[in-house]
């Protein structure tokens, strides 16, 4: 890795290639229109990304739009270095998302990122995000901040990564896709989209199934996306979203011991199967975006939005009380949330300074009863039935200054406020479990960047963040009973990073960047599958971070990242019955710390060709560091091709077809930190294949 960490750092200091990126002017409309490339909005002001002083990377539409299935995260994020997307080829798992270290401790869901679709936070206010509403087939841009950006997010310790939908442009637009391979997989999606005068919108459907990979592994879903857009006058724009997805059906093989995957890399956990451990959601989201841009440097986003989750999750966990080999519980959560975001920024003077504010208000109610289940079926028995609520609200401000030539600052302040209560309301144990807990921290961040030459930038950026416990964290106490734990806080985090980047035939970036993170939560144990957390450790993660897009001739491309990630465990004593063990100095769990992947690309005509290899390094997946799941070796490598032709009449054709684990590497995909009895290794599949056809029509 030293020879290759040499050559990218080689083509960042080799010299700039003397591009002038074209100056990004205030819009006189808001009519649709693609939004320039050097720009980005994750910043929550109008930036120039070459000028950022932070960490930002945009994955553009042609990544998106590329052979893939257009199903899972890592087919596209796993592209940026310092984000680590791990498919953990569970249906009924969000695949590992982590940002630097942070959101690495989830094993489901995706924590300390925070995540908007549309300017809409799939984020709640406890700082977990489930992806069910998120279709990639209709996803035109993403933008990825790392970092600590609690001073602009609020809750969010690692980073920000936005998605962003297309605003149509063409009269009208239609398109299927369709595509299918190993494992039963299917996945076929259409949408309608058209623009007429000041209107504009689209309709998508997607259905998608797979037996899945391993035993109880079979899932199906259903996705709806309606959006419409409306343009009041030349300053105004209104943009309606909703969002539906109906998955019936994620069976959860769970993570398997060593021995298990040694005998059986397709085999399911025992309990899995015999407690039919699946997971059913039903999901509406819908919100309405009005912004507002006089052409002169102001501009007003105002976001209202909401959501209903419904969720029926057989779980492999054991009950409190006698148990059997089928006896596991049956949880069952009715949620309601919501929330209105508003920001806005002002020039102040002609030289580029700016002034953004805004405030963030964000409500979620669960109405969680957990029943003893026999076999995945509920059975009358309550063992838990409470409500939990958490509340954020958190206002900031933001001052952009442009002091001299090539010279940007910006510092950014925020306070938030997040009060999680649970109502018990299953008195007949004769024990109380209702708390409160209300936690306040004011988050901060400074960043200079300066222009050494037309195409090559440095930048500087020290910030601070915050991350609270999730509800699901909050709900068992440290001691290991149930009840709600008011001991738990937030962990803290301290950030500093420097970074080069260029712009050209080769764009190029490199950036360190140190983290120290104190009152961590961690798994202090876990019983029956059921986790406990304390604030029990010290963080230090320093990093490493390398970055490539190089295009060498008209027909070909190759993009290439590398993350070295450190994370160790600066002080940790973890309690083993009336003794303490000292952990200082491990390795945090769930966190590789080497990570490569080189995409080249070859588009001769129609025909495109894509070469993807990913590398990544031993990953232990417990904080004794005893149990690791091994590197990749020479790699996993994936191959893609796709043809486009016109059929006529505005009829367009794409046939693609992909092959992953080409040379049929037994690897392990993802890990479940700090599993129970040595259940932390969630396996890949060997070789498999898909193909497809995407079928366009427009008007000529």
């Amino acid at each position: 890795m030293v020879g290759l960490t040499a050559f990218f750092a080689g083509l960042v200091l080799a010299g700039p290639v003397r591009i002038q990126p074209p100056p990004v002017e205030a819009p006189d409309t808001l009519r649709p229109a693609r939004l320039a490339p050097v720009e980005v909005q994750v910043t929550r002001t109008s930036e120039r990304s070459l000028h950022v002083p932070a960490t930002v990377f945009v994955v553009d539409s042609a990544t998106l739009r590329s052979a893939q299935l257009q199903h899972g995260l890592d087919e596209v994020l796993g592209r940026v270095p310092g984000v680590y997307v791990a498919n953990r080829f569970n249906p009924s798992l969000d695949q590992r998302l982590a940002i630097r270290g942070a959101g690495a401790r989830a094993n489901f869901g995706v924590r300390g990122v925070k995540v908007l679709l549309d300017g809409m936070p799939l984020t709640l206010p406890d700082g977990q995000t489930q992806l069910s509403n998120l279709d990639l087939g209709l996803v035109d841009r993403i933008e990825v901040l790392l970092g600590a950006a609690s001073a602009m997010y609020g809750n969010a310790g690692g980073g920000v990564v936005a998605f962003e939908s297309a605003l149509p442009t063409e009269r009208w637009s239609g398109r299927v896709r369709a595509g299918g391979g190993s494992f039963g997989t299917s996945r076929i999606a259409g949408q309608l989209a058209g623009s007429a005068d000041a209107w504009s919108g689209s309709a998508a459907l997607s259905r998608y199934a797979s037996s899945g990979v391993r035993q109880q592994s079979t899932s199906s879903a259903t996705q709806l996306t309606l959006t419409g857009n409306r343009v009041l006058d030349a300053r105004w724009l209104l943009k309606a979203r909703y969002y539906y997805a109906d998955s019936p059906e994620a069976q959860n093989p769970g993570a398997l011991t060593l021995a298990e995957l040694r005998a059986n890399r397709d085999s399911a956990a025992g309990n899995n199967i015999l407690r039919g451990a699946d997971k059913a959601v039903r999901q509406h989201q819908a919100g309405i975006i009005l912004t507002h841009d006089n052409g002169r440097g102001r501009r007003a986003d105002l976001t209202v939005f909401g959501l209903t989750r419904d969720l029926d999750n057989p779980l492999a966990t054991a009950p409190p009380g006698p148990a059997g080999p089928t006896v596991g519980t049956f949880s069952a959560i009715d949620r309601v949330a919501g929330g209105i975001r508003l920001s806005g920024q002002q020039a102040i003077d002609q030289r580029g300074t700016r002034l953004g504010f805004g405030i963030d208000l964000q409500s979620m109610r669960d109405d969680r009863t957990n029943r003893r289940s026999r076999g995945g079926a509920p059975t009358d028995t309550i063992v838990a039935d409470q409500r939990e609520t958490a509340t954020e609200f958190g206002p900031y401000l933001l001052l952009h200054l442009e002091p001299a030539a090539g010279l940007t600052v910006s510092t950014a302040t925020r306070y938030d406020r997040v009060a999680f209560r649970v109502a018990d309301r299953h008195l007949a144990d004769g024990v109380d479990q209702s708390g409160r807990n209300v936690m306040g921290a004011f988050s901060g961040s400074v960043g200079a960047s300066y222009a050494l030459s037309a195409g090559l930038v440095g930048y500087a950026t020290v910030a601070s963040a915050f991350e609270t416990p999730t509800t699901t964290e909050l709900v068992n106490q440290a001691n290991g009973t149930i009840g709600f734990n008011r001991d738990l806080g937030p962990q803290r985090t301290l950030s500093t990073e420097a970074g080069l980047r260029t712009s050209g035939t080769i764009a190029a970036h490199l950036a360190v960047y140190r983290s120290a993170v104190r009152d961590a939560l961690v798994q202090a144990r876990e019983q029956d599958g059921r986790a406990y957390f304390e604030n029990a450790a010290r963080l230090t993660i320093r990093g490493l971070e390398i970055g490539a897009a190089w295009q060498p001739a008209p027909w070909l491309a190759a993009q290439l990242s590398y993350s070295h990630t450190d994370a160790r465990f600066s002080r940790y004593l973890l309690r083993d019955g009336a003794t303490q063990v000292s952990l200082d100095g491990n390795l945090v769990p769930g966190i590789p710390r080497h990570l490569f992947r080189g995409v080249l690309t070859a588009n001769a005509g129609p025909l495109l060709v894509e070469w993807d290899q990913q590398l990544t390094s031993q990953i232990y997946a417990d904080d004794r560091n005893t149990l690791a799941a091994d590197g990749w070796g020479l790699g996993i490598t994936s191959i893609r091709l796709r043809a486009a032709a016109g059929a006529g009449g505005g009829l367009g054709m794409a046939p693609f077809v992909g092959v992953s684990n080409l040379w049929n590497r037994r690897y392990v995909a993802s890990v479940t930190v700090n599993g129970f009895g040595g259940r932390v290794y969630e396996p890949a599949p060997g070789r498999w294949f898909y193909a497809g056809l995407e079928a366009s029509l427009r008007p000529r």
